[in-house]
């Protein structure tokens, strides 16, 4: 205990005197933080692995949490410094939807990273209804209309159509729903007002909550036909022959953001230090997983698949981090930015992707009642702290250890994430009028609605 002390205190001299002189050590250099096997974790594996954790003087423990639920509630209680979350977490629990706690997020971990997937079954339905490419293969992106005449059948049969999705306030949830109204299916509404969190008021298609490695084996056991998650529970599902991964979020939204790492507003409070430290590390991890091409990709395979972290096959795993997508079996496609780190300023916490979830928990009920343009803006600055982020990087542009050109400009507004393309309906995100953007859509609630 003794040796591990010393070692301690050597390190967080080290940390200090190699980061900028503003961050002084860590007040906290013995940490727990948590994280959902998924590929997406990858920045906290890789900040561990690569050493920079320690190069900032943290002691940090990785501890995977059993569900998206359990999670939060240890960053909430304390028994976790801080976690891997879905990026509407901290929002949904700022404004109360569900558990009540200021969760702040200066990091977001990675664009894209997901998939929508239907049992063989489904599959060989929606087929006849895709039309087939040059190659003969299907052309994509799929329309969930190919979808629609398949849940009339279950309609007629008077059975429930089912997909999984692994929170109400995830992006699989938001962008599962996004795809299914584009196509013009009603995934349901949410009434908390009236006691209903089932979200499948009006339902087209009944959703549900899914923990993410479970996701194979609920759809082959015909609990659910189909699911929206991340890896690398889609080419799971291929690997074991049990399904057809249809779209992915990439296709819906390119270059969408996905996770985020959150703690609570009064631990960000307490432990500034530390916190900058943590978010250093966090970018140097996320830079080491793109740079050069994604040349480190591989070596991340590796790590992923180990049970401590994500825990399955590294071909499976190495589908879609090393560029490459799997859809039917043998239809393995190129898509470079299926799983992006840090290009395109993936790790910024840009205001309008704070938006576009409060958006979609508006359009389907989460949130009951109307929302000025104004609370928009300031839920999204409380929670998303852009300025905390910042401070972090400008320490590793001074000190040499990443460039100027690696972030934004960190003097300008930064409101809107760029890089973005085009929503599958081709409705406009309007980030600065999100009134007018969820009053666009034919599928959802509108004005002073309530379900």
């Amino acid at each position: 205990m003794q040796l591990r002390t010393l070692a301690a205190t050597f390190l967080i001299l080290t940390a200090a005197g190699s980061a900028h002189a503003d961050i002084g050590p860590a007040e906290k250099p013995d940490l727990k933080l948590g994280f959902i096997k998924l590929t997406d974790m990858a920045p906290l594996a890789i900040a561990w692995e690569q050493g920079f954790f320690l190069n900032e003087g943290l002691f940090v423990e990785l501890e995977a949490q059993a569900n998206w639920k359990v999670l939060l509630d240890g960053v909430v209680t304390g028994t976790l410094d801080g976690a891997h979350m879905l990026a509407g977490q901290p929002l949904g629990a700022t404004i109360g939807y569900g558990t009540q706690a200021d969760i702040i997020t200066a990091f977001s971990m990675d664009l894209n990273g997901n998939g929508i997937t239907v049992s063989n079954d489904v599959w060989e339905q929606m087929r006849p209804h895709i039309e087939d490419g040059s190659d003969g293969n299907p052309a994509h992106p799929i329309s969930a209309t190919a979808l629609k005449p398949v849940i009339d059948q279950y309609r007629d049969k008077g059975e429930r159509f089912r997909m999984g999705m692994v929170f109400p306030v995830s992006t699989h949830n938001y962008e599962l729903r996004y795809w299914l109204a584009a196509g013009g299916l009603n995934p349901g509404y949410y009434a908390p007002q009236r006691g209903d969190t089932s979200g499948n008021i009006d339902a087209d298609v009944h959703l549900s909550v899914t923990p993410p490695p479970q996701m194979p084996a609920t759809m082959e056991a015909g609990t659910i036909q189909g699911y929206c998650v991340g890896e690398p529970w889609n080419q799971q599902a291929v690997f074991k022959g049990i399904g057809v991964p249809v779209i992915t979020d990439y296709e819906i939204w390119p270059n969408n953001p996905e996770k985020v790492f959150g703690v609570t507003e009064a631990w960000a409070e307490q432990y500034p230090n530390t916190h900058l430290r943590l978010l250093r590390a966090l970018i140097r991890a996320a830079h080491w997983l793109d740079e050069n091409d994604n040349a480190n990709r591989e070596e991340a395979v590796k790590i992923l698949s180990r049970s401590s972290y994500v825990g399955a096959d590294e071909e499976v795993i190495a589908n879609s981090m090393t560029g490459t997508f799997e859809y039917e079996k043998g239809d393995v496609r190129k898509v470079p930015d299926f799983n992006v780190f840090f290009r395109y300023y993936a790790t910024y916490p840009y205001p309008s992707d704070a938006i576009w979830y409060l958006s979609q928990m508006r359009r389907w009920g989460q949130i009951a009642e109307p929302k000025s343009d104004d609370w928009y803006m300031e839920t999204a600055a409380k929670v998303y702290r852009a300025d905390i982020y910042k401070e972090a990087a400008r320490t590793l542009i001074e000190d040499g250890t990443l460039k100027a050109e690696d972030f934004p400009d960190l003097d300008a507004e930064n409101f809107a994430r760029p890089h973005q393309g085009e929503l599958i309906d081709g409705v406009a995100f309007t980030p600065r009028e999100p009134n007018a953007y969820i009053d666009s859509f034919e599928i959802g609630l509108k004005g002073s609605q309530t379900p």
